[in-house]
Formats: C-alpha cells, sequence, structure tokens
C-alpha cells in the first residue's frame, strides 16, 4: 500500500509531503488522564493551561515570527474527558484563526457522542490511540482505564474501551473527520499489530502509524527498553497488508516545544503588573481561597519590578462571585501566583485574561524571570 494518499498528505501528523514544511503546535489544556499503560513514566504529569492562557501562547508564538499551520490538543491529559475545556480552546483558536486546521489526539472513550461537536468547530483529523484490539491484550498493557470519573475493573474497562473505540471510528468518519490509528509497539503486542489494523481499517480508520516504546526516563527505561528496529519492521509489515502507513515513526512535523517558560504570559500596556498571595512577604506559599491579602509587583519608571501596593482579597464564601470580583480587583495583572488554586478559579479568572500560575518559589526572583531577568525559581503551570 502507498502511504500518505492526497486526502490527508497536506497535515503535518498525518502525511509526509507536509511534515517538513508545516509548524504545529499541540496545545495543553487536557488536565485529566483516562488511562495508564503499565510502561508509563511515573514522572508527575504536567499541568494543564487554561483556554485563554492558550491561546495566548499561541499568539506568542506567532508574533515570534513562527507560521504555524496546525493546531492540536494532544495532552497532558486526554482531550475528552473534560471536553468543554477542548472544545473552547478550539472554538477559541477557530474564531481567531480561521483558516488554522484543527487535531486531536485521544483513547477514543467519549469520542462518538462529541465527533459531530469537533467537526462543527472544524476539526479535520483525529487520532485514536488503539494499542490492542483483544481484552487480553489491553489487559495485559494497562495499568487502569478509567471510562468515567471512577475507575472500574480493568477486565470490566477493556471491554468499555473496545466498544468506545470501534464506535468512535464510526462516528468520527460519519462526520467528516479523518481518522488516523496510533500504535505504539511493546512486546506484549507486538504480534497484534496486524489485527489492529484490519479491525481498524475495517470500521473506516484513514491511515495508520505504528510507534515504537521510547522511554521517556531512567526509571521507565528500567520498566522496558526501547523497541527495537526488528520489531518495528514486522509490526509494519503485519500492519501493512491491511491498511495505509505513515512513514517509519519520527517526531512528527515541525512541532513547537511546550516549554514552561514559552507558555507564561507576558505583562502587556494594560495589564502591567504581577500579582502573588503571601503568608510572608517573601514567598509564594498560600492557596489562592485562602488569601487575604494581594502583593501587587510591577515596574518602577526606571523599568525595575518592585512591590508596588497590597490589596484586600474578596471575602471567602462567594463561590463564583468572589472570583469575578477578585478579576476586578487585579485588572492590571496579567499573572498572579498562588501556591495552588481550584480549577474554578482558574477558569473565571482565565477567561477575565487574569492567567494564574502555581509556584513554590520566592517572589522576587519569580517576578524578575517574568519580567525577563535572570533565570530563577520558575513557575509551574
Amino acid at each position: 500500500m502507498t502511504e500518505s494518499s492526497s486526502t490527508y498528505s497536506s497535515h503535518p501528523c498525518f502525511g509526509s509531503a507536509a511534515r517538513k514544511t508545516v509548524d504545529r503546535i499541540h496545545l495543553p489544556v487536557a488536565p485529566r488522564a483516562n488511562s495508564r499503560i503499565k510502561y508509563s513514566s511515573m514522572q508527575i504529569m504536567q499541568e494543564a493551561i487554561q483556554p485563554e492562557a492558550a491561546l495566548a501562547w499561541l499568539d506568542d508564538v506567532i508574533a515570534e515570527g513562527r507560521k504555524i499551520d496546525v493546531v492540536g490538543i494532544t495532552g497532558p491529559g486526554d482531550p475528552l474527558v473534560l471536553p468543554d475545556l477542548t472544545f473552547r480552546t478550539l472554538e477559541l483558536v477557530k474564531a481567531k484563526y480561521p483558516s488554522m486546521s484543527l487535531c486531536v489526539t485521544t483513547l477514543g472513550i467519549g469520542a462518538a457522542n462529541h465527533a459531530e461537536t469537533l467537526a462543527k468547530i472544524g476539526v479535520s483529523h483525529v487520532t485514536l490511540l488503539v494499542d490492542a484490539v483483544s481484552r487480553s491484550v489491553i489487559e495485559e498493557l494497562y495499568a487502569w482505564i478509567r471510562p468515567s470519573k471512577k475507575n472500574v475493573p480493568l477486565e470490566d474497562a477493556s471491554s468499555i474501551l473496545l466498544s468506545e473505540q470501534s464506535a468512535a471510528v464510526k462516528a468520527l468518519k460519519a462526520a467528516g473527520i479523518t481518522v488516523k490509528i496510533n500504535t505504539t509497539v511493546y512486546p506484549s503486542n507486538a504480534d497484534h499489530v496486524g489485527e489492529i489494523a484490519e479491525t481498524m481499517k475495517a470500521l473506516g480508520a484513514d491511515i495508520m502509524a505504528i510507534i515504537p516504546f521510547i522511554p521517556k526516563d531512567d526509571e521507565q527505561e528500567i520498566l522496558l527498553k526501547k523497541t527495537d528496529s526488528i520489531t518495528m519492521a514486522a509490526a509494519r509489515d503485519l500492519a501493512a497488508r491491511h491498511m495505509e502507513l505513515m512513514p517509519e515513526w519520527e517526531e512528527c512535523g515541525a512541532a513547537v516545544k511546550t516549554e514552561t517558560t514559552s507558555l507564561l504570559p507576558k505583562p502587556t500596556k494594560s495589564r502591567p503588573n504581577v500579582a502573588a498571595v503571601s503568608s510572608n512577604g517573601m514567598e509564594v506559599d498560600m492557596h489562592l481561597g485562602h488569601a487575604e491579602k494581594i502583593l501587587i509587583y510591577g515596574p518602577r519608571d526606571d523599568g525595575l519590578a518592585c512591590l508596588l501596593e497590597t490589596r484586600t482579597a474578596p471575602k471567602a464564601g462567594g463561590g463564583t462571585a468572589r472570583w469575578e470580583e477578585l478579576a476586578g480587583t487585579l485588572s492590571d495583572c496579567f499573572i498572579i501566583l498562588a501556591a495552588s488554586a481550584g480549577d474554578s478559579p482558574k477558569q473565571i479568572l482565565s477567561r477575565h485574561g487574569l492567567y494564574v500560575a502555581v509556584t513554590d518559589g520566592e517572589i522576587e526572583g519569580t517576578v524578575d524571570s517574568l519580567y525577563g531577568g535572570g533565570k530563577k525559581k520558575k513557575c509551574k503551570k
């Protein structure tokens, strides 16, 4: 079979023709995972950012001269666990950059229910992560699968996953969306890849990528080594008998990396200041919800950032209204630093243009970094 037909050859994650000429960016707005492979890294998952912050980052990347053609939602969790965040991000991007291609990468749980919404927003391509089409292989590969809000026994979850992925391919194709299957090759599914390809092709999937397992850190490498070239060649041969394949795996497209510093917002003329919550005035050590006072930092006439004033935070217990009021109180700030914060204030404040950064850093050093100073304790998203 040929590799990459004209239907999707212009997409850097789907076709070879554009992989070196098209830039893409993955916006990390999906905060929750719905599965875990047994060989996954034990490192703490990157914290997701809010849709408005993701759009601001995209704006910054474009302003720096990068011509972004494709925006993808791929992580750090699964985009369809909390689909409203994914949909809002895609809608914001499409409204501001209508010619930009949109894509999503997902395990597929819930995808059938959201296929029409994805198509309506303008998503043209969806990648499904399919590492098995057999309950026994699923149960060998996965540590857990969470089809809803709670974990269920793996033997039950495996059946649900098979059903959800099958329904996802059918619904996505019916909605006019191109479907790629990503299969990572492990020792326990290497001989199973042909069956995956045959099953997915019969359901209507368009193309398949065969990906080697690659450890991300030393701890993960102890669990399992990188899939060798002989195993990969055999897996590709099995799959190619049934479905069109992507070229041999490499990191697709010219992706803009989601580095911590690049995701943080920058001061603007209307929002030049930094807000921070602290119990001692030196370190960011308070939960946002517990703060009674807000420290405001900003540039002086000579450009040096310093403490400008202290403002009173709205009283606790006001729910949504409290965060709406805080947004007004901090209307001249582009970021607020806190040791922790709930999802609700993050979302509400972000919609008002105020980014919530979770950090345990020393205030002055962090503020200095935000204004372009030397390398200090950096914020965690």
